[in-house]
């Protein structure tokens, strides 16, 4: 007895001075495929001005897609926000995300970056293109391609960088596929090495070879030359955006969708509202230099202008004007303005 009395009392200290820990259901578990330098401050926010606790997982899009699947029913995740349409896709075709409630999908500009069942939509938008020295392309004679598939003629030997292992420009070749078939896209990448492409990990190391001369231009996302420019605004490389219908004319995006075993799903919600409200917009058009997804968020872009290849202030209605339609490529693609949008299930 007198065992037991001690024991009650050293539990009860112990309940006074240590808090009680928040109950699992209480925060909102994010999946993020996104860098935390991309969108962790704004996820802050969001927990800052809803009260909302949230605690994110970091990884890779693909790799968390996996996870997802993997952890079937027993997933702890809330909400997946993804780096490309791809990995919603997938999601969506293994029959793991609810259906988005009718409001979210109508804050989205464009149907053509909302999944036709509702089950994920667009954050924000990423275009492919070129980035480029125009004094490389002047001293080698060279004009701006008319097509992806010119950098394939002997003029660009060398000269030309790519990362193929990176997620979007996988997204891009997905697209090519679609297309122009696979025989087509596979005979297009072994021309390109036949020409001698520079291979390089990722989209800023192609930047970076861009402006210091190492080659005179590559294939990257076109916000990466923005960051760029916001550290040394005398940067002289510029942006090509290929023409509209052309096989590198891509815009692919960042989304999200709520696994349909969310504990959170309100929250979830509440969440997607706020990216998609005029704090996430601005935060993906200002600090992450993208497009955004909803009418009015003005985007800032190079201040010259010549048949697209780059343009100044617009907001998102406008953002492809040179060549705005939307052709139906398949159940699971659309082109969009002059670029495509990716709604593949395997755009990674």
């Amino acid at each position: 007895m007198r065992v037991l009395s001690v024991l009650l009392i050293v539990l009860s200290a112990l309940l006074l001075v240590v808090p009680p820990m928040l109950a699992q259901d209480d925060v909102l578990t994010i999946y993020s495929g996104r860098n935390e330098s991309l969108i962790g401050p704004l996820l802050e926010s969001f927990s800052d001005i809803s009260g909302i606790e949230v605690e994110v997982l970091y990884g890779g899009t693909a790799s968390l897609a996996s996870q997802i699947i993997e952890e079937g029913e027993n997933s702890p995740a809330d909400i997946f926000i993804a780096q490309d349409a791809g990995a919603l896709g997938a999601l969506a075709k293994a029959g793991l995300l609810n259906e988005l409630p009718d409001d979210l999908p109508g804050l989205v500009s464009d149907p053509a970056f909302v999944s036709p069942e509702g089950l994920w939509l667009a954050l924000s938008g990423r275009a492919r293109v070129l980035v480029y020295d125009p004094d490389a392309l002047a001293m080698a004679g060279l004009d701006l391609p008319e097509s992806i598939l010119d950098l394939t003629d002997e003029a660009w030997r060398g000269v030309v960088g790519w990362a193929p292992t990176n997620g979007s420009f996988q997204a891009n070749v997905t697209a090519m596929r679609q297309l122009l078939g696979d025989e087509a896209a596979l005979a297009w990448m072994q021309d390109m090495i036949a020409n001698d492409v520079q291979v390089y990990p990722k989209n800023t190391p192609i930047v970076q070879a861009v402006i210091d001369g190492e080659i005179a231009a590559g294939l990257v996302n076109h916000y990466y030359l923005f960051r760029f420019l916001a550290e040394d605004p005398s940067i002289t490389a510029q942006l090509h955006w290929f023409p509209g219908g052309d096989a590198g004319a891509l815009v692919n995006i960042a989304g999200a969708a709520i696994p349909h075993t969310s504990g959170q799903p309100e929250a979830a919600q509440d969440l997607i509202r706020f990216m998609l409200g005029e704090v996430g917009q601005t935060w993906f058009t200002t600090k992450t230099y993208e497009y955004p997804v909803v009418a009015g968020i003005s985007r800032w872009r190079r201040a010259r202008r010549r048949n697209c290849t780059s343009a100044t202030l617009m907001t998102w209605p406008a953002r492809l004007s040179c060549s705005r339609r939307v052709v139906r490529v398949s159940s699971s693609q659309l082109i969009v303005g002059g670029h495509r949008s990716v709604r593949d299930g395997h755009g990674r």
